[in-house]
C-alpha cells in the first residue's frame, strides 16, 4: 500500500506543478487555483524523493551521475546569471532606437512638452482591441517620460457607452484630457499625438496675422514662392490664420498673438509703420521678412529701416554669399547661405540641424545697444561666407569675390536678430508709454487704455500670468519659409520656433517630430521570380549540396 502511495506521489507532483505552470497562461483569472496546486505538486516531489533517499544518494555516487552533475550546476549557473539580467533589466528599463531614421525615439519637441506638463494628461484611445498595439508602442514612450500621462486603451465594441460619452465616432481616436480640456484626434504618428497635446494644454488658438498689402507671401497660395505650407505647419501648432492690411486699420486687432511681416516687395506706408510701432510699444509680436533691397520695388525700404532701427536693428545694403561647399549637400550654390552653428539664444537652443536662405541680407545689432533693449544675433552663417555690397555685379554675373576693401565684410554673417524690451519700461526714443517706479502710468488715456488691454490678456495657457515684453525678429531672408524651401527640414523647425518664442511659448521650441519614411521596397514581377528561385531552390541548393560533398569525403 505504502508503495502504491509513493509511486501515485512521484507521478501527481510533476503532473500537477505543469498544470499550474499551464494554467497560468491560458486562465490568467485564475492565479491563486494555480499557485496552490503548483505548491501542492512541489510538496508531493518533495515527498517522494523524502521517500527514494537511499536511491538518490547510490544514484548520485556513479561517475556518469557526478559528470552529469557538473552539467547541470553549469546549466543551473547559466539559467541564474540570465535571470539576474532580466531582474535587472525590469528594473533599469533602457531602449535604444537602430533605426535609420529614429522613428521609435520622441522628438526633443515632444519630450519638451511632456516634461513642462504642470498637471496629469490622461490619454484615451478608441479602437478595437486587436488594433491597440498600433499606437501602444509609442504611447509607451510618452508615459517612459513622465509620471504625469497615463494611457487607457478602450474597445469601442466591448464599451459604446463610453465611446458615446466621448463622442467617438471613427475608430482609432485619441482623447487628450487635460485640466478640464478635451482634444480629439484620429492619429496615426507623433506628429498628430503632440499636435494634440499642444491644443489640449493651450485650450485655444493663438491668432497670427499676415501682412498683406506690399506684394509679401501670400499664406493661402500653393505656389512655389508661397506660405500655405508654413501656414499649415502653423496650424499644426495651434495658430490660428488670418490676413491683415494694415493700411485699412487703424490698430492691430486685439486678438493678434503676432503679426508677420514676410518679404515686402515695397516699403511700408508711414501710417503703417506708426501703427506696427504703437503695436510694439504695447508688447506686441512682430515678425519682419525682409529680403535684400534689390529685390524691392523701387529698390529702397526707409520707412522699415527707420521702425527697424528704433528696435536696435539694422539692416545691411548687401546679398549674403555662401563661400564654402555646405550648399552642395543641399543642392543649392553660393547665393544660398547654410546656417549650422547657431549662437546661443532660445529660438536656437538646442538646434542641430541645417538651414538654408535664398537671398539673404545681412542684419546686425545696433552697436553698443539701444536703451530699454536687447538686440541679439541668433543667425549666423558661416566662416566662409562674405557679405557683398557689389549687387549689381553679383545679379548680373553671378561671379564675385570677398573684397574688404570694396565695403565687403567676412563671415560669419548675423542674418537673424531677436529683440527683447521690457514693457513695464521705456521702449523706446519715441515710445508714449512709460510706467513709474510704483507701477503708475504716466502715458496718455489712450495709450494706458491700449496697454491695459495687454496687459490683462497676459496669460499663458494654462493660467499663468506672464511677464508681459515686446518680441521682434529680423531675418534677412523670406524665401527661407516659401513652399520650394520647407524640403530642407531645418527651414520649417526654424520658422515654427520663432512663432513659438514670439508669442512665448517657449516649452514649444524644439525640432518637431518626423513623418515617418516610407522605406518599403515595390518589385517589378522579374525580380519576384529570382528572389523566390534564390531564396527557395538554389541557396538551400547549395547547402544541401555542400553536405552531400561533405559527407562523401568523409565515407572516404
Amino acid at each position: 500500500m505504502l508503495r502504491i502511495v509513493i509511486t501515485t506521489l512521484g507521478w501527481l507532483g510533476p503532473s500537477l506543478v505543469f498544470i499550474a505552470a499551464a494554467g497560468r497562461f491560458f486562465r490568467t483569472d485564475l492565479q491563486d487555483v494555480w499557485f496552490w496546486c503548483s505548491v501542492t505538486g512541489f510538496i508531493c516531489l518533495f515527498l517522494y524523493m523524502l521517500s527514494q533517499w537511499r536511491d538518490i544518494i547510490r544514484l548520485f555516487s556513479t561517475r556518469q551521475m557526478r559528470y552529469g552533475s557538473l552539467a547541470l550546476s553549469s546549466i543551473v549557473l547559466v539559467l541564474g546569471i540570465l535571470t539576474a539580467i532580466n531582474y535587472i533589466a525590469s528594473r533599469q528599463n533602457r531602449r535604444w532606437d537602430l533605426t535609420a531614421a529614429k522613428q521609435f525615439t520622441l522628438s526633443d519637441q515632444t519630450i519638451r512638452i511632456l516634461e513642462t506638463l504642470e498637471g496629469p494628461a490622461k490619454i484615451l484611445v478608441f479602437n478595437r482591441e486587436n488594433d491597440f498595439d498600433r499606437l501602444r508602442m509609442r504611447l509607451v514612450e510618452y508615459e517612459n517620460v513622465t509620471d504625469q500621462v497615463s494611457v487607457d486603451y478602450i474597445d469601442i465594441d466591448k464599451q459604446p457607452s463610453l465611446a458615446r460619452q466621448y463622442q467617438i465616432q471613427t475608430y482609432g481616436t485619441v482623447v487628450f484630457e487635460y485640466q478640464d480640456r478635451v482634444e480629439r484626434v484620429v492619429a496615426n504618428t507623433e506628429q498628430d499625438l503632440t499636435n494634440a497635446l499642444i491644443k489640449a494644454i493651450e485650450g485655444t488658438e493663438r491668432t497670427v496675422y499676415f501682412v498683406q498689402g506690399h506684394g509679401e507671401r501670400n499664406v493661402r497660395s500653393a505656389e512655389r514662392d508661397g506660405y500655405n505650407a508654413i501656414g499649415d505647419a502653423l496650424g499644426l501648432d495651434n495658430f490660428l490664420i488670418e490676413t491683415l492690411v494694415l493700411a485699412q486699420q487703424p490698430e492691430v486687432p486685439a486678438d493678434a498673438s503676432m503679426i508677420v511681416i514676410a518679404g515686402p516687395r515695397t516699403d511700408l506706408f508711414e501710417v503703417e509703420i506708426e501703427t506696427l510701432q504703437q503695436y510694439l510699444e504695447r508688447g506686441g509680436k512682430v515678425l519682419f521678412l525682409v529680403d535684400p533691397s534689390a529685390e524691392l520695388e523701387p529698390a529702397q525700404d526707409t520707412n522699415i529701416r527707420n521702425l527697424l532701427s528704433r528696435w536696435g536693428v539694422t539692416l545691411g545694403d548687401d546679398i549674403v554669399v555662401d563661400g564654402s561647399a555646405m550648399g552642395q549637400l543641399l543642392g543649392t550654390d553660393a547665393s544660398v547661405p547654410v546656417a549650422a552653428d547657431y549662437p546661443s539664444h532660445p529660438i536656437t537652443d538646442r538646434f542641430n540641424v541645417l538651414t538654408a536662405f535664398p537671398l539673404a541680407r545681412s542684419v546686425e545689432p545696433t552697436p553698443d545697444g539701444t536703451s530699454n533693449l536687447i538686440a541679439e544675433a541668433f543667425l549666423q552663417t558661416g566662416s566662409q561666407s562674405w557679405a557683398e555690397t557689389d549687387i549689381t555685379r553679383l545679379t548680373q554675373t553671378s561671379e564675385v569675390e570677398l573684397e574688404e576693401n570694396q565695403g565687403d565684410r567676412p563671415g560669419p554673417v548675423t542674418i537673424g536678430v531677436a529683440v527683447t524690451s521690457a514693457i513695464s519700461n521705456s521702449t523706446s526714443e519715441t515710445g508714449n508709454v512709460t510706467l513709474s517706479e510704483q507701477g503708475e502710468s504716466t502715458a496718455p488715456p489712450e495709450a494706458t487704455s491700449d496697454a491695459s488691454t495687454l496687459l490683462e490678456g497676459a496669460a499663458n495657457p494654462s493660467g499663468e500670468t506672464q511677464n508681459i515684453e515686446t518680441r521682434l525678429v529680423v531675418v534677412g531672408d523670406s524665401d527661407f519659409a516659401a513652399n520650394y524651401s520647407l524640403g530642407i527640414q531645418g527651414n520649417r523647425d526654424l520658422f515654427l520656433n520663432i512663432a513659438n518664442w514670439l508669442t512665448q511659448q517657449e516649452n514649444l521650441v524644439a525640432i518637431r517630430p518626423r513623418q515617418p519614411e516610407d522605406r518599403r521596397i515595390t518589385l517589378t514581377a522579374d525580380q519576384q521570380l529570382r528572389i523566390f528561385w534564390l531564396s527557395v531552390f538554389m541557396i538551400p541548393g547549395v547547402v544541401l549540396g555542400t553536405g552531400i560533398y561533405t559527407w562523401w569525403l568523409g565515407r572516404q
